[in-house]
Order: C-alpha cells, then structure tokens, then sequence
C-alpha cells in the first residue's frame, strides 16, 4: 500500500519518526518519505543514520505552527503522519499557551493544509493522557483528536480520510518509568521510587505502534479511533524485574499522573468494536455515506472500558525481564 507513495511526517526525526521511518524503507518501496520539523541537529542525524537511503529521504525544516511551510511540504503527499506534539506534562502545565499553540493550533493547521493540497490520507498519533484529561497536555490531545475526527467533516468530495490511532508511553521513551528506573540502577541504586503501589501500565513497543499506524493507513474510512491490545503490568513488578530483590519506595503521585492508563471509557463504548488485535471506536457522526465505516468486529458490551487496571492480559516479572532486553532508551 506504501509503495510508490509520498510520507509525510510530522515531529518526523522523534522516537516514532525514526521508528515508522525505518519500518516503511525495509518493508515497501516508498517514493519518498518527508521528514518535517523543528530541529536541524536532530535531521542531521537522522540523514546520517538512513544514509543508505538518502535518495528516497526529504528533510524540512518546519513547524506546525507555520500553515503555509506545512502547505509547502505536503504539496504532492499521499499520506501524512502527525506525530509532532509537546509532550512533556509538567512543561505543558508551566507553558500552556505554548501547548496550545503546538498540540491544537498545529493540528488545525496539519488538517487545513491536508485538505487544501490534496493529500488522500492523515494518520494523527494520540495518547491515553487524551482519555478523561486530568492536565493540560491530556486536554490538548483531546482538542487534537475532536478536530482530526470532524475534520473528516469539511472533505466533501475530496478523497481523504483522517483517522487516530492511541496508545500510552512506549516502553523506554523519555519521562516513563523505565529509563528512570534504569538511571537509578546504573548509579547504583538499590531503592526504587514508586508513586503508588497499585499503579499499573500498557506495555506498547515502537514496532507496535508502527503497526497500529500502518493498519489505520490500509483501514481507515474516517473519523475512527485504532486502539492496540496488549498487556499490563503492574509498576512493583517492573521494579522487580530490573532490580530483584530491591527496595521500593512509595512516594505518592505526581501531578497530573493517573494510577491506570486508561485506552477505551464507558462512554466510548457505544461506538466501540473489538478485533482479534485491536479495538476500534467509530464516530459517533457519519458525514456521508461513503465515509460511512462498516465494522466488521463484535460489539463490545455497553459499559465496557479497556485500561491497564482491568486488562485480561498480564506481564509477569520473567515476561517483563525478557521484555527489557528489547527496549531502547531514548
């Protein structure tokens, strides 16, 4: 489905950029990928690492807050890929208007851009923060994800469809409790601190969430929320794993933290299906028949919600220490 196509992506030399990057060149045979953003240290180094590569690889210099460069760079595009965001939590809280300008003022722009330059496709990265927000990066995500499910709204007759995909912290990104348990190890720590012994979270690799995005490239009618099924752990144990033996300390938690990731609410489930490695909430508005999704899934019951305190699935402590020999810590 990728081959011969034109890639944007946005936020594109982040963890999930250089990931989706990397993925795209070795399984399909693209026309070319774009990279757009902010930093040209980090597009240097991205040039150099896919320097086998360099002829089906653009790199813009770029910020979604600039509608006309995105207008520029998506010229002749068949898909983009929004992953650009402010993401860090206390940050955003310090820095509202700047998240604001990034998080939703950017997203408009990506989808005004999209819509008037004719690109077929947008795929926008979300996040369990999106899910019953309790800080400001969570708030604006919300915002983000509302604009890019109506924007499917303002189409008409022009062939494309924006979709969303949501998952929580990839295991091993920058600020989640993985590289900040390893950190304490590597100084040889022996007490880890823990914000609250019941906390638990979705275990999610940067392979899956390539997939996620390619499936709601190959799927996507408009409008639908892709969400990936996978395990939980429990946080005492990925303590464990790393450091048998050790010492936890509890110490409450942190602003803006949530004791679960949460993926699919109550609420949602009136619109939500369940599939053999996902589930899929639909738009609670259809805008025309031709965008109209027909799901194919079981239903999930009403009052059904999905989050990493009531998951089926379970990483134990051996799993969770095989697990972490695969992470790349940012």
């Amino acid at each position: 489905m990728l081959n011969h196509k034109s890639i944007l992506i946005t936020g594109g030399t982040g963890s999930f950029g250089n990931a989706f990057t990397r993925y795209v060149l070795e399984n399909y045979d693209p026309k070319k990928i774009i990279i757009y953003s902010r930093d040209e240290f980090k597009q240097l180094n991205m040039r150099e690492n896919f320097k086998e590569y360099d002829s089906k690889l653009r790199f813009f210099i770029g910020d979604v807050r600039d509608r006309d460069r995105l207008k520029r760079a998506l010229e002749g595009v068949d898909y983009c890929i929004h992953a650009a965001a402010l993401k860090q939590v206390p940050a955003c809280e310090y820095n509202p208007a700047e998240a604001i300008k990034t998080n939703i003022n950017g997203a408009q722009n990506v989808i005004d851009a999209a819509l008037d330059v004719g690109v077929k496709k947008v795929v926008a990265l979300s996040t369990d923060k999106a899910v019953n927000p309790v800080n400001l990066y969570g708030g604006t995500k919300l915002v983000s994800d509302k604009l890019f499910i109506a924007a499917n709204a303002y189409a008409g007759n022009k062939d494309i469809c924006f979709s969303i995909v949501r998952y929580g912290n990839v295991a091993g990104s920058r600020g989640s409790v993985i590289p900040i348990f390893h950190n304490i190890i590597q100084n040889g720590g022996t007490e880890l601190p823990v914000t609250d012994f019941r906390m638990t979270r979705f275990w999610i690799s940067l392979q899956q969430g390539v997939e996620l995005v390619i499936k709601a490239l190959e799927e996507a009618k408009g409008g639908e929320t892709f969400i990936s099924k996978i395990p939980s752990f429990k946080v005492t144990d990925l303590a464990e794993a790393m450091l048998p033996g050790c010492k936890m300390r509890e110490v409450g938690i942190r602003e803006g933290e949530k004791l679960h990731e949460i993926m699919v609410t109550v609420e949602d489930s009136l619109h939500a299906y369940e599939y053999d490695k996902h589930f899929i909430i639909y738009p609670q508005m259809v805008w025309s028949e031709s965008r109209k999704a027909a799901p194919t899934g079981k239903k999930v019951q009403e009052g059904f919600s999905y989050s990493s305190g009531n998951n089926t699935e379970w990483l134990s402590v051996e799993e969770i220490r095989a697990l972490l020999g695969t992470v790349h810590y940012e």
